[in-house]
């Protein structure tokens, strides 16, 4: 459940494919580029497109571009990568990608079938032949499923990739849309199903509903058959608020079910509402809590603060449970803690099946499962054996069952799926992908890093065995460090042929402002604590070229979003540090980034301009605001996608702008597809991986 909050509260952007971002503030009179931030504007277009074509020649013409385009292209459509298990309805869903359908199909099979190497497919919904005949872009952004039959879904369909999404009704029995269903037109929104002939609604609802940084705060009822025009108000946030309003459904296996109401007061800050047949009532939680599932009439919640109710003190980090009767009465809560993470653990996910718990954490950094038990004595835990030194997540489960299914993946491992029954939790493994790239003679090392403060930091590098200790490597290094989002080892499987295969190395840090060690971890670098991430980062870097691993000419960074703002930070602040830096779909304007798509609802990681202390920090760490006339910079490779209307590629663009005005090298792309995340279809993602590993080559390897 905390997953899916998160991505409501982070996805819902720009109301409409055409819509414009909030009015900007007046421009600054050092800002000569504001008129890059015309999000689809005719003279800001023809800049993005003399930038491409530029760029593309520079990448797309060098020798390597298609064999690397291939390789990518080959490893994100092979058809026996493993297809990621959906448990609807007693079947086994999945969206697959392939040659044959770029944007994708969703299709299902029976649980048994699935077990098979190669199971029997039916297409319930083909992406790509609905784009054809509506001449749009479709791209995937998930269903919501009515329960307790699971028969009808509201599928989530954007067009090109924004985080604004279309709702169709579907009917998971027939096979097709629901003639006459539900047929919300774009927005940002989100939904849930009140009952089978009603859902809740939050989306743009007309002027003055939604706040500034482009969420919705006031959710409907919208019966079958009824206008929107028609729907009821039942609750109204208020327009200050930096996020929104969302519904969220809790049942389970049990029987009970409950709707609640989420308003994001600020983006780590919210408020709770439990909806009754006498209206609205708001919840004893804490601020910096989130709703994760029900079983047994015991209502999930993980907390990032301690929470004191009842006599028990609920530490941060921890996951507790309360009686939804006790919600629904008003009473005193008395949570129950089910786990309480140590200083070095951090919950990464959890899922409730018909009778248990699923507990994903992390714990140095690797993941662990437990699977939790309600009974009359209280809670019982219960270790589950799986693969040591790996990331496992929770792919699927379900509250009509105890199945579910875990993911396992290492960085030289490739992943593996394995089926458990809760009530029994000894594990099977089903699926595993093949090997993508040649991993023998690599290794994985996990070292220590001192930072500025005394702090070690961890990091991981993958490397060559017999590697020599002297510098020459070329490496490259990401992390994330923002949002309290934990960054753990995956199978890179594209990074791994493209890279590793070359004899080059890799390296994951696990600096400040993430979530590998729980809340404490992130709120190290909130608002002007924020410089102790970026010398996280430089300490990783730095403890590498002393060990000789690499060394800064062999060295390049990359990361997205929040790490792309990372990366411009780096940039400006040690440029001696890096031979290459990538920088995608990146927030990088931090005087003006308020007033940019979604931004206004980050205050509460990134602080305000409106408050004299935070302005003043966000002055001295703007990438954008601290690019230097005469400096050397490492060129930097800037990507981002027109279609983002989540961070906007309005930041990416000044920066470029910036850099040629000061007569600076640099290479910047925007792609006209894709959303924040670029993945609109396969064909765009292998050809920004593979760009990126151009750009590499050129900077690092030897010539």
């Amino acid at each position: 459940m905390k997953k899916r909050i998160m991505l409501l509260v982070t996805a819902a952007l720009l109301t409409g494919a055409e819509a414009p971002s909030p009015v900007p503030a007046p421009a600054p009179v050092d800002d000569p580029f504001v008129w890059l931030e015309d999000w689809t504007g005719p003279r800001a277009m023809q800049w993005v497109e003399a930038e491409n074509k530029a760029t593309v020649a520079a990448f797309q013409n060098d020798p390597r571009y298609p064999g690397y385009y291939a390789q990518a292209l080959a490893i994100a459509s092979a058809r026996d990568r493993i297809a990621m298990p959906m448990l609807i309805h007693g079947r086994i869903y999945n969206l697959w990608r392939d040659v044959d359908h770029p944007q994708g199909v969703w299709r299902y099979t029976s649980e048994v079938d699935y077990a098979r190497d190669t199971p029997d497919w039916t297409i319930a919904l083909d992406l790509d032949a609905l784009s054809k005949a509506e001449g749009r872009k479709w791209v995937w952004k998930g269903a919501t499923i009515l329960d307790p039959d699971e028969r009808r879904a509201l599928i989530n369909l954007s067009d090109g990739g924004e985080d604004a999404v279309t709702l169709r009704e579907y009917d998971l029995e027939a096979g097709q849309f629901v003639k006459g269903g539900f047929d919300i037109p774009i927005s940002k929104q989100n939904e849930g199903w009140l009952d089978r002939d009603t859902i809740l609604l939050a989306r743009d609802w007309g002027e003055g509903t939604m706040t500034k940084s482009g969420y919705p705060f006031v959710i409907k009822t919208l019966k079958r058959g009824q206008p929107l025009s028609a729907a009821q108000e039942i609750y109204r946030g208020d327009p200050g608020d930096q996020v929104g309003t969302f519904p969220i459904i809790l049942s389970d296996g049990s029987g009970n079910r409950a709707a609640f109401l989420y308003r994001g007061v600020t983006f780590f800050g919210n408020e709770t509402y439990l909806v009754g047949a006498s209206g609205v009532q708001k919840l004893p939680l804490p601020a910096r809590s989130q709703l994760q599932g029900m079983v047994d009439g015991q209502v999930l919640i993980q907390t990032s603060e301690a929470w004191e109710s009842g006599g028990v003190t609920v530490p941060a980090g921890a996951l507790a449970a309360v009686p939804l009767r006790a919600l629904q009465a008003g009473a005193v809560l008395t949570p129950q803690i089910l786990f309480a993470p140590n200083a070095r653990q951090s919950i990464d996910g959890v899922t409730a099946t018909k009778g248990h718990v699923i507990l994903a954490i992390n714990d140095n950094v690797r993941g662990r499962v437990q699977v939790l038990t309600p009974g009359k004595a209280g809670w019982t835990s219960r270790p589950v054996a799986l693969p040591d030194n790996a990331t496992i997540g929770i792919a699927t489960a379900t509250g009509k069952s105890d199945k579910a299914y875990l993911s396992v993946a290492g960085f030289l491992a490739p992943t593996t799926l394995w089926a458990i029954d809760a009530a029994d939790p000894q594990p099977v493994q089903v699926k595993a992908m093949p090997a993508r790239f040649d991993a023998a003679g690599l290794v994985v090392d996990q070292y220590e890093a001192m930072s500025s403060d005394g702090t070690k930091i961890p990091y991981f590098i993958v490397h060559r065995k017999d590697m020599k200790a002297d510098g020459s490597t070329p490496t490259i290094m990401t992390a994330y460090g923002g949002f309290e989002v934990p960054m753990t080892p995956s199978y890179a499987a594209i990074t791994g042929k493209l890279w590793l295969e070359r004899g080059n190395s890799f390296v994951l840090a696990n600096i400040r402002g993430g979530g590998e060690f729980g809340p404490a971890w992130h709120e190290a670098g909130l608002k002007t604590k924020r410089q102790i991430i970026y010398d996280d980062f430089a300490a990783v870097a730095q403890d590498i070229f002393a060990r000789k691993l690499s060394s800064p000419r062999r060295f390049g960074i990359y990361g997205g979003s929040n790490g792309g703002l990372l990366m411009g930070v780096e940039f400006n602040q040690h440029p001696d540090l890096w031979n290459g830096v990538v920088i995608q779909v990146p927030l990088l304007d931090m005087i003006r980034y308020e007033q940019i798509a979604a931004g206004a609802s980050w205050v509460d990681e990134y602080g305000s301009v409106s408050v004299p202390a935070e302005k003043a920090f966000l002055e001295k760490i703007s990438p954008y605001a601290n690019i230097r006339r005469g400096v050397t910079y490492p060129t930097p490779y800037i990507w981002t996608t027109t279609k983002d209307d989540r961070v906007g590629p309005q930041h990416a663009r000044k920066f470029a702008a910036r850099l040629k005005d000061y007569g600076l090298p640099y290479h910047f792309y925007e792609d006209m597809a894709g959303g924040h995340a670029g993945d609109a279809d396969i064909q765009q993602g292998a050809r920004l991986q593979a760009m990126q590993m151009v750009y590499f080559s050129q900077r690092l390897e030897k010539e």
